[in-house]
């Protein structure tokens, strides 16, 4: 099991075609704080049909896209 599995069925239980999530946003549904290794486990996504888009430092979102 991943350490994103909560944040990954989160955004599939949202449905919404596409929607940004604030650094903050996504420890508060995780329980711990986005880093590094988000690059490495954003992959797993595709299992929930999305994918990650952009992820930006200066507003400290990251943006996710369902995969038609």
């Amino acid at each position: 099991m991943s350490k994103y599995n909560a944040l990954w069925e989160y955004i599939h239980k949202e449905g919404n075609q596409s929607f940004k999530l604030t650094f903050g946003q996504i420890q508060d549904i995780t329980g711990i704080p986005i880093d590094h290794s988000f690059l490495k486990y954003k992959k797993e996504l595709t299992e929930y049909g999305y994918q990650v888009g952009i992820i930006s430092m200066k507003e400290q979102t990251v943006a996710f896209e369902k995969i038609d």
